[in-house]
């Protein structure tokens, strides 16, 4: 059940229904693999993605230009955080809602998102369907929070380095995979630069969505950074 805020925070925790699909999104994300895979699979749920944006000013910018109907905004990004480009960009696109992403789990940043004006606030190590329904559901005068936001899994922004024996232990290829993967390939292209047939590598990927225990090539790409699988993907 999703946990609906009504503001201001902290308040009585309502359910709330379904209200709209969101039509026009941007999405804002300095690791620019993660905005590519989030923005295709908000495509395939049906969203118009207007464009995407890969800093703070560039968002604030982009919001102002395109006045989209929705912001989903990673809260840790260099030189100006998500949390500062939310209260510019509520300014200049006051009708624009905004659902942050964030590693942390922490109820301090909830509030401290919900202060900013954001309307949900997403665990970026959540499941890829979770936050295509908030993002679906996202409305003003509210903060939608998925159950998983305050499971006891600890945070992906302040875990320690995992230990080698928490990561799943791959093939020589499926690490080759996966590290395509991780830069925003496709299937495709994936078996042709290894050379390898489309079938062989769709058969690689279903063996890392298994050991990773993940159902998207998005989520997949999210845990193997928070295990240190993947070299960073920030441009």
């Amino acid at each position: 059940m999703t946990l609906a805020l009504e503001r201001p925070f902290p308040g009585r925790l309502l359910d709330r229904p379904a209200v709209r699909a969101a039509n026009r999104v941007l999405v804002v994300d300095d690791h620019r693999t993660f905005a590519e895979l989030l923005s295709g699979a908000l495509e395939a749920a049906g969203m118009d993605v207007v464009g995407m944006a890969h800093s703070a000013a560039q968002a604030v910018a982009m919001t102002q230009d395109l006045q989209p109907d929705v912001v989903v905004m990673d809260l840790q990004m260099p030189r100006e955080d998500g949390l500062s480009a939310t209260r510019r960009l509520r300014q200049v696109a006051p009708h624009t809602v905004v659902a942050v992403v964030s590693d942390h789990r922490d109820p301090d940043w909830v509030v401290r998102a919900t202060q900013a004006g954001a309307s949900a606030f997403i665990p970026k190590d959540g499941s890829l369907s979770e936050m295509i329904d908030i993002v679906t559901r996202v409305e003003a005068g509210q903060m939608l929070i998925p159950p998983s936001t305050f499971s006891t899994a600890p945070t992906f922004g302040n875990r320690p380095a995992p230990e080698d024996g928490d990561r799943p232990q791959l093939t020589r290829r499926e690490q080759q995979v996966l590290d395509c993967l991780g830069r925003g390939m496709q299937v495709k292209g994936i078996a042709r630069v290894l050379g390898i047939g489309v079938e062989t590598c769709r058969g690689y990927v279903k063996s890392l969505h298994a050991k990773l225990g993940v159902r998207s090539q998005l989520e997949a790409v999210v845990k193997a950074q928070a295990l240190g699988m993947l070299l960073s993907t920030h441009d």
